[in-house]
């Protein structure tokens, strides 16, 4: 599909604040996206607001809306990811308001990037959360008639059908049965599914291919940024995916010194593990208490912040552009 590409705005403000790695921006996506160059980022990871039946505080489309809302961004993120480059979105699923069914909002999501803009399905990725609440308790703890909602889905999109991937970045443990057949010995055979195993099947490979379901608690109570927030007296945002789950993609579809960009950046997750892996960081967020917090994922040795007056005008302007391009 041929997009038409729109030339890069000039970015009216510098970073919020920086580190060795990266840069957080308090603005709307919408507008500082588009300051950054065609084919700039590596990776977009990112968890939006999702289209939730009550309004939270950080602000949230509904499911009607949902979709339109989001492709206001999908144009520009498709023109700065690389060829190889991938988008990533968490997204939560949710209930039809006064239903028990569930809306397909996500699920229309994905179809529309994929036949309107132009991306293709990677892969679905799905993230369980054993440490989730049962909800909504109408239908699950009332009137029992559902099981609780575990699961956020995470749809890996790419630029073009060969995005950048590497998954022995990611191996996992050998099960207890894998290291036992390892021990023995395996003998190559076809299963009774007609798959062929051979006997590399049996080899060490340093760790296993993990699944598209990807298991972490998303309990940091105890965190630094936890911590932090509670000592400063700030409250910390209310909607923060565990750290892991941008450091699986980030690992498996990036190199060190690539690019991530998280344009709903919450609480700075996504540029926090960037930055313990090597790779140069954007973060755009709209709410400058979230930023303010999002600072102590962060060494104070490692970022430097930014004077409101250096913020405007041309040097403001000059100082943005350098960093939000890494030119």
């Amino acid at each position: 599909m041929t997009k038409r590409k729109r030339p890069p705005k000039p970015i009216k403000d510098a970073p919020f604040f920086k580190t060795k790695e990266g840069a957080a921006y308090l603005g709307d996506a919408f507008d500082l996206c588009k300051g950054l160059k065609d084919g700039s980022v590596n990776l977009i990871m990112t968890s939006p607001p999702y289209a939730l039946h009550f309004k939270k505080e950080y602000g949230n489309a509904t499911q009607a809306e949902y979709v339109q809302w989001f492709l206001r961004f999908a144009d520009d993120f498709f023109r700065v990811l690389t060829d190889d480059g991938s988008l990533v979105i968490d997204i939560g699923g949710a209930w039809t308001p006064g239903k028990p069914t569930r809306s397909l909002y996500h699920f229309e999501l994905l179809i529309a990037l994929c036949h309107k803009v132009g991306f293709h399905l990677a892969q679905e990725f799905y993230w369980y959360n054993p440490a989730k609440l049962p909800a909504p308790a109408e239908w699950v703890t009332v009137r029992k008639i559902r099981v609780k909602d575990s699961v956020n889905c995470l749809w890996w999109l790419s630029k073009t059908d060969h995005p950048k991937a590497d998954n022995r970045k990611v191996l996992v443990e050998y099960s207890a049965d894998m290291l036992r057949l390892m021990k023995r010995g395996y003998r190559a055979k076809t299963r009774p599914s007609g798959h062929v195993i051979t006997d590399k099947f049996g080899k060490d490979q340093g760790g296993a291919i993990p699944s598209n379901i990807l298991i972490y608690g998303n309990n940091d109570a105890n965190g630094n940024y936890m911590s932090q927030c509670k000592a400063e007296g700030i409250k910390p945002h209310p909607a923060r995916f565990p750290i892991q789950l941008p450091t699986f993609f980030i690992r498996y579809l990036t190199d060190p010194g690539d690019v991530v960009l998280d344009p709903f950046a919450g609480s700075l997750t996504t540029g926090e593990a960037a930055e313990r892996d090597g790779r140069r960081w954007l973060a755009f967020e709209r709410e400058e208490p979230y930023l303010t917090a999002g600072r102590f994922r962060f060494d104070k040795s490692a970022w430097t912040p930014v004077d409101i007056s250096q913020r405007n005008g041309e040097h403001g302007k000059a100082k943005a552009q350098q960093a939000l391009l890494f030119t």
